[in-house]
């Protein structure tokens, strides 16, 4: 029961950092463009991570240098980073056309994915699934389609997002349980740092003085976002199932949508606000559980 509370509350925590979060990155992007941002973010992350490990292998009176020689370390934080790196800058330049709110409830898609990925993974599904799929894609429609001849490419990017996610989710799954999970973070970020950059010079122009004025945004997002909540994130999956897990993360949304309003301003039409609730409803409803068929 105190593993469940522990990880419960990990992942809450997580929720409504990242629910603020969605309003800073799209602060974030009055300064700078989507690569610089995530490049710099996650940098950050690491710069934050470090000094955090040392400080816990003190404690635990274990070798800083020798918890860097396990290449389980390496391989799971390359392999979660790889659908991370594709997620979070979809997700920043999703941002820069999509308000925070709407920005969340579309990345919560990736709660209905998740047990969709199951299937290939020999992975009985919940009789229940079909419904929760036909919902969010009435969500998605109210959300990015009532009013607009086609997607918008910022709704097409918040889309690929919540697979990319749904993907991130199922790999932490595998790894967290036996490895560290500062550690695996770290690496995660390290490798969406230094990808992130490529993209970064490739198809942007950063600007120390850009980068300066984004110093907020970008210490929330990095230090607290990246660094904190992903950690408790690894630390909340290791002690709960994923239903369970993926549940709670479903959060972020609303905690998006009321970060939004109170900070931002923001305001959602009756469709958009009809589609975050058929969003909401399906990701609920999909971790409901069902006798699955033998």
């Amino acid at each position: 029961m105190k593993k469940k509370f522990r990880g419960s509350a990990c992942l809450l925590a997580a929720t409504i950092i990242w629910g603020s979060a969605f309003v800073a990155q799209s602060v974030g992007m009055d300064y700078i463009g989507p690569f610089t941002f995530q490049a710099v973010r996650c940098a950050l992350a690491v710069v934050g991570l470090l000094p955090v490990i040392w400080i816990a292998d003190r404690r635990s009176r274990r070798p800083f240098f020798s918890g860097w020689r396990d290449k389980k370390i390496w391989l799971g934080g390359f392999l979660c980073a790889l659908p991370l790196f594709l997620a979070v800058n979809l997700q920043q330049v999703g941002l820069v056309s999509v308000d925070a709110g709407k920005s969340a409830f579309l990345t919560a898609m990736y709660i209905v994915i998740v047990p969709l990925i199951g299937i290939f993974r020999k992975q009985t599904p919940s009789p229940i699934i079909p419904i929760c799929v036909l919902l969010a894609v009435g969500g998605l429609y109210c959300l990015s389609c009532i009013g607009v001849q086609r997607l918008q490419i910022g709704d097409l990017c918040l889309i690929l997002c919540a697979f990319m996610f749904a993907v991130q989710i199922t790999l932490v799954d595998h790894f967290a349980p036996e490895l560290d999970s500062l550690r695996l973070n770290l690496v995660q970020s390290l490798v969406c740092s230094l990808l992130s950059s490529v993209l970064m010079f490739l198809f942007e122009t950063p600007s120390l003085h850009a980068i300066s004025l984004c110093a907020i945004p970008l210490g929330y997002t990095g230090f607290l976002s990246m660094g904190a909540a992903y950690s408790l994130q690894i630390v909340g999956q290791k002690e709960l199932e994923p239903s369970a897990a993926s549940l709670i993360m479903s959060l972020e949304s609303v905690f998006a949508v009321i970060f939004g309003a109170v900070l931002l301003r923001e305001t959602m039409t009756a469709w958009e606000t009809l589609g975050c609730v058929l969003v909401f409803l399906a990701v609920v409803l999909s971790q409901i559980p069902l006798p699955r068929k033998q």
